[in-house]
């Protein structure tokens, strides 16, 4: 549900109506508990586990295609830093993960539950812990989910 008041509200925010815009983020908020503005970019086919229940995201973040976001993911930025979490294709963040300031999660990645991720993750790894380290590389990501 949270995905479709997300592409609703995105879709009014590109087209410059944002009372519309504000309504479906509100929606998506009601429904979910969550805060993913319509602001922010996420590819098709990424999905939201348990229906995003407590998912934020930063309005700037960038979510590659065909993600799967499970519940309560924190995706933001840091104090005194303007950049923002850049997410590539087919990533899998498990419940709880926290991806936070400016670092890049590469394609194909898993990101393991409550992990804190603050340094970027290069593609086809595993990432857990907190802080968040590699701890497997070079993986087929079909093997894991």
């Amino acid at each position: 549900m949270l995905i479709y008041c997300y592409r609703t509200a995105n879709w009014f925010w590109r087209h410059h109506i944002p009372l519309m815009s504000k309504l479906f983020y509100r929606l998506g908020y009601f429904l979910c508990n969550s805060a993913v503005p319509p602001s922010c970019t996420i590819g098709n086919g990424t999905k939201f586990g348990y229906g995003g229940i407590g998912v934020v995201i930063h309005k700037n973040a960038i979510i590659g295609r065909e993600c799967n976001i499970g519940p309560n993911v924190t995706i933001g930025g840091k104090p005194r830093h303007p950049q923002v979490p850049v997410i590539g294709d087919n990533v899998f963040i498990s419940s709880g993960a926290k991806i936070l300031g400016p670092v890049h999660i590469g394609c194909n990645s898993i990101i393991g539950a409550n992990a804190v991720v603050v340094r970027d993750i290069p593609d086809n790894c595993i990432a857990a812990g907190i802080p968040a380290k590699i701890i497997k590389e070079n993986i087929d990501p079909k093997d894991y989910i």
